[in-house]
């Protein structure tokens, strides 16, 4: 009777057994849905979270941030987010209403917080926008990831954030960090070294729009730029004399491209000084995964090569 007794039980003691050993296993974590505002972000995001995040990139290689209009998908990836991480300093002038709009209830973590900010002289620079100069209005310079020593601030604002919001994979998060600063500890030394062998009269360039103040405060080129002197929508004529009397002032023939913007303001520079751009820069964003600039330090160091080769350059 017993057994007859056993053998009616078994499955239902069989689906018990089972769901007492499902319920006290540990379950796989899921991954920690992370949002980044734009490439350069993303790139810290990704070196940072490694496997246990997924990631979704608003303005992707190539794009700017001031300019970018954002899309449906942006506001399901905002709502379903569990971190949000933005530069800050009125950068990504999207961001606000998206965030509204999305519902989002995540952290939203600028990635600029505890960062020595520049002021921006005249409050503000170009970009192009459909083939036109645009000048966005900003008391303080956003891009400071253009100094390596700012960039271990991002990394360590990325660690903590993640930990907020995964205290489980924290000890992930911090060893991936420590690994990356090592990287950056290394690119800073590698960008000090090249520009203390550059000639001491040949470290100024002209770019379109003032993304190096931090390279420039942190390392010692001086980037010229028609930005800052009005408020104009467009660079006037008499803006751009200015610069070109700058330039000859400091003998300044290094003229650069920016892979977010249109070329053409900088080659009437180069043209007013008869000269031809020394090639592109990548300021506010990656280049595509096969470009020269996929990921941070390679855009660093895309960016250093360039800047040696002009400045070393014979007349």
């Amino acid at each position: 009777m017993f057994a007859t007794m056993l053998s009616r039980n078994l499955p239902c003691t069989v689906a018990t057994i089972a769901l007492l050993s499902t319920a006290s296993a540990p379950a796989h974590a899921e991954p920690l849905r992370v949002v980044a505002s734009f490439s350069i972000i993303g790139d810290f995001a990704a070196k940072v979270g490694g496997d246990r995040i997924a990631l979704t990139t608003l303005v992707g290689p190539n794009g700017d941030a001031h300019a970018y209009e954002p899309r449906p998908t942006d506001a399901r990836a905002l709502a379903e987010a569990d971190v949000v991480l933005t530069n800050g300093l009125e950068l990504e002038g999207f961001m606000d209403r998206l965030i509204t709009a999305s519902g989002s209830r995540a952290p939203i973590v600028p990635l600029t917080q505890g960062i020595d900010t520049l002021e921006e002289p005249g409050g503000g620079h170009y970009h192009f926008v459909n083939g036109e100069a645009i000048f966005h209005v900003g008391a303080l310079n956003a891009h400071a990831w253009q100094s390596v020593p700012n960039a271990q601030r991002y990394i360590a604002n990325t660690r903590d954030a993640f930990c907020a919001a995964d205290a489980q994979g924290c000890p992930i998060y911090t060893a991936n960090a420590a690994s990356y600063r090592d990287a950056l500890d290394a690119l800073d030394r590698d960008i000090r070294a090249a520009v203390s062998a550059l000639p001491p009269g040949r470290r100024t360039v002209v770019v379109g729009h003032s993304a190096f103040g931090y390279f420039e405060q942190a390392y010692g080129v001086t980037f010229l730029s028609p930005q800052g002197v009005s408020t104009a929508s467009e660079a006037s004529a008499a803006d751009l004399a200015g610069l070109i009397e700058a330039m000859r002032k400091a003998d300044a023939k290094a003229i650069f491209a920016e892979n977010i913007s249109d070329p053409r303001l900088v080659s009437q520079i180069a043209a007013e000084v008869g000269t031809q751009l020394s090639g592109t820069l990548y300021s506010d964003a990656l280049s595509e995964p096969d470009g020269p600039a996929p990921d941070y330090i390679a855009m660093m160091r895309h960016n250093l090569n360039a800047l040696s080769a002009a400045l070393t350059a014979a007349d």
